[in-house]
This record gives C-alpha cells, structure tokens and sequence, in this order.
C-alpha cells in the first residue's frame, strides 16, 4: 500500500497494486454551494494487505470507500483495478471487478434482506453468478462459508431470519455474504463500531483469520485508532482530515510516533489506563474542538483553527502537501515538514 510521496518497499514495489486511487476527488452540489468531501486523495491496495483508513466522522472516509468500491464515481482522478480505470472497463470487466470488491457496512442488520433467512441471503449470490449449480450445492456452500465465520452449526443459523440472531452473528452473517463471491479485496466500513466490545474483538480475530487463510486485502476504515491498531497491526494506516490525507505510514509508526497533529490528538483521545503512560501522550490541547464546516473550509491548511502548532502566515495562507518526513511516513503538515518530528520517545507504548 502506498500513498503521494511515500516510498514502498522493495517487494511491494515489485507488484502491481490490486487497487489504486489516483488523486480522486468527490464534490457534492448541495444549496450551500459544492461540498469537497474528498479531495485529491492518492492510496493503493496490494494482495492479501490491510490499508486502515481513519479519522472523525465527516472526515471522508465512506465517501472514499464508495468510490473504491465503484459505488461512486469520482469528481476527478482514477480509481484502477488490476491497473485498468475502472469507469473506462466494459461492462463485463466491470462485472468481474465488482465482484473481487465487496462491502461489509457498518449496520449488520440494515444491511440484511429482513424478510429472507441466512440460507437465502448466502445462497442468492451464489446461484446468481453462478459459482455453484444447483439449490443443493448453494446450501452446503453456505454452511461452509457460515463455518468460515465461526456460526456452528450452521444448521442452526441458515433457516432463521436476521432479526433472530445478535448483532455479532448478523456481522459474521454480512461477512459471510462478502465471501460468497471469492472477492480480493473487503471493504469493511466501521464493520465493528455496533458490536459490543467483546464480541468486536471475537469478530476483529475472525476477520484477522480470514485476512491470513484467504489472502484477502482489506480497506479498513474505522474511527478509533485502537481499532486499527488491532486490526492493521503489519498493514499501513492512512489518517483523514475533512477529505485531505493528512498523514500516512506504516501502522506501527502512526501509532507509536504520529508526526502531525491531528493524528497526535486522535492518539490522545484513546483511552489510557496507565497514568504514567498517559501523561507521556500527546503535544498540548487543541486550539478548538469545533471542527470546520465542509461549506465552508477555512483557507491554507484545514486543521490549523484546532491547531496547537498553528503558525500565521504560513498554515492559514498555503495547503500543505503530503511529504515523507520519516522513511515511509509521511504528513502533510508545514511546521512539521519544515522542523522535523519529534524523535520517538523512549517511554513510548509499543506493541
């Protein structure tokens, strides 16, 4: 996975991308005038590899995985699957790629036809894309994906309705559809923020297990650095900030020694039980809490009223692009750009 301005490793180098965004931007027209939701945003995606995308609600992050996904088109700049546009391929082509990506959301049980039972809903996309033949094949097809998510038996899951089961097995039931059609990667959109923190962490380790078993890559996008910290782990995380990429890296490095400060303020708001550790954490309050309008972005850098490095005349006047400040890390941020970050302190939480 890669993002502007970063380098990849050699043996990422050597493979093409599974999946490329190239600058894609998304305006919306509403009656305040057009909304920038996402703006010029660059990442890519290799086989079997977790790319977490993070940051606040509003930040971006959906609008990014719908284009992804191929649910939206793009106000500007290329989505390429396989290396191929993926609004240029014929509708064959396009077929194919929408079934290689396919979408875990956030709500398990909004997301299930109410009115069919778990062998239905896995069994209809099966027959339809014909991956098996036959009423009979689809059903034990079907218990062999809902055993892949850990529903066993599965006979006492395909005959019941998702309003039945809890909002943990509706989750492995929405992943169990995603499998159906063998896709390369999953978009798992704040796939666990509804679950109780048990059950998200039963239903992370699944995920974890699928991720190793069927090399499948994931678009992780999530709110909770925590959370990508779990899941991302060997992965890269990309962190947003009211449509821009504001900071993108390995998951050890943003985690361990964020360089801008906006992800050093996500990094403060995770909950610490040590107070030793807490008071190492962070670089000083944010100017605000208030976060800018998308109608209404202020000009220069967008984060710099809530920022504690603000300095006038530079972050209100020119926006900052992403540039590597650590190998392989980089942030789009002046002050940091301009005076280096903070060497990574020796008392800093690692895993």
């Amino acid at each position: 996975m890669t993002a502007t301005e970063t380098t990849p490793s050699a043996p990422a180098a050597a493979r093409t991308p599974l999946m490329t965004l190239a600058g894609v931007s998304q305006v919306f027209d509403t009656k305040a005038g057009p909304i920038r939701a996402v703006d010029h945003a660059n990442l890519s995606i290799n086989p079997g590899e977790v790319l977490c995308l993070v940051g606040e609600s509003g930040s971006g992050k959906t609008t990014a995985a719908r284009m992804a996904a191929g649910l939206a088109k793009p106000s500007g700049g290329q989505v390429a699957f396989a290396g191929t546009d993926i609004w240029s391929m014929n509708r064959r082509d396009f077929s194919t790629f929408r079934r290689s990506v396919q979408y875990v959301h956030q709500d398990p049980y909004a997301s299930l036809n109410p009115t069919r039972t778990i062998q239905q809903t896995l069994t209809a996309p099966l027959l339809k894309h014909g991956v098996v033949k036959g009423a009979r094949a689809a059903a034990e097809r079907a218990a062999e994906l809902l055993t892949k998510v850990d529903l066993t038996p599965p006979e006492n899951y395909l005959p019941k309705y998702p309003h039945q089961l809890s909002g943990g097995q509706r989750q492995r039931v929405a992943v169990a559809r995603a499998l159906t059609l063998d896709p390369k990667i999953i978009i798992a959109d704040e796939s666990t923020s509804m679950l109780d923190v048990s059950i998200r962490i039963s239903v992370l380790a699944m995920l974890g297990r699928l991720r190793d078993e069927l090399g499948v890559g994931f678009l992780f996008i999530t709110h909770d650095l925590a959370i990508a910290k779990y899941f991302g782990w060997n992965g890269k995380t990309a962190v947003m900030y009211l449509g821009r990429i504001v900071e993108f890296g390995p998951t050890p490095d943003i985690i361990n020694a964020p360089t801008h400060p906006y992800t050093r303020a996500l990094i403060d708001a995770i909950p610490e039980p040590d107070p030793d550790l807490t008071k190492t954490k962070g670089t000083g309050s944010l100017r605000s809490l208030e976060i800018p309008s998308l109608a209404h972005l202020p000009p220069g850098c967008t984060f710099h009223p809530r920022c504690p490095l603000f300095e006038g005349g530079l972050c209100d006047l020119t926006v900052p692009e992403l540039v590597e400040i650590r190998p392989g890390q980089s942030a789009a941020c002046h002050v940091v750009a301009r005076d280096g970050a903070e060497p990574v302190r020796p008392d800093e939480p690692a895993r």
